[in-house]
């Protein structure tokens, strides 16, 4: 799935080419984002979409879903770049250790190395951060939910060693744009799950809660300055979300 991320399109499509069938779901992006996809991967599948900013996942993840055809499907985000250990990896698993694996295995997880800033972190459970990206086709029938996509699945669910890189929040101001999208989800979510009434006490509660959940129990400050930044910009997001909930609850009244 891409936006308008023309700086890493090519680096996350090069990595993919290994793959016998490509597919480019591309949401609100330039026709520059598809002449340089077409020029990695010549055959590379198009599906294109106009839709809210950052908020139809799932249904970007299921219209790739449609257009496949492989018996594995293997979800990569343009902000992400497939080792060439984690290539190797599935390509043995899909083949040669094909009669060997469980049966009952039918989608596997692959941790993320994330970099944040720009800097690789470790702490935060920022690592090994396991997302459901490899799936056998004829378990899977899609993704379903909006605020966090969930795969449509039968069977269990295996673990892969090797990792994807994700180089998520690359400058701050993709930051901000991305925490005002999310947290109108976020807000929204508990709304319609009738959170209790926001009171002035719970902004200072959660943001403080946040903080030792990341600063203390997970030791983000152990990554340095970006650890610090994004301790901070965590905190701020949940008062964005309460902030935002609580405006709904004034509007419902």
């Amino acid at each position: 799935m891409v936006g308008n991320e023309e700086s890493l399109i090519q680096s996350c499509l090069e990595s993919c080419k290994f793959a016998d069938e490509n597919i480019l779901v591309m949401a609100n992006s330039t026709a520059k984002i598809k002449e340089i996809a077409k020029k990695i991967i010549p055959k590379i599948k198009i599906t294109e979409t106009t839709d809210e900013y950052n908020k139809n996942f799932t249904k970007w993840r299921n219209m790739g879903y449609k257009l496949a055809t492989g018996d594995w499907i293997l979800y990569v985000d343009v902000d992400e770049v497939v080792t060439e250990e984690l290539k190797n990896e599935i390509l043995k698993m899909i083949t040669e250790d094909r009669g060997q694996r469980t049966e009952k295995i039918s989608y596997y997880v692959i941790p993320r190395v994330n970099h944040f800033l720009g800097k690789r972190v470790r702490y935060g459970n920022s690592y090994p951060d396991y997302v459901k990206r490899l799936f056998l086709r004829k378990d899977f029938a899609g993704f379903t939910g909006i605020l966090h996509e969930e795969p449509i699945i039968k069977g269990e669910m295996g673990y892969l060693k090797n990792a994807l890189l994700h180089f998520t929040h690359r400058d701050l101001h993709s930051m901000v744009d991305k925490t005002n999208s999310w947290t109108d989800m976020e807000a929204q979510a508990l709304f319609e799950n009738n959170h209790p009434k926001v009171y002035w006490w719970r902004f200072p509660r959660m943001m403080l809660t946040k903080f030792w959940e990341r600063a203390i129990k997970q030791s983000k400050w152990k990554d340095g300055t970006v650890g610090w930044i994004s301790i901070i910009f965590e905190m701020f997001d949940t008062f964005i979300i309460y902030a935002k909930l609580w405006e709904l609850q004034q509007k419902a009244r």
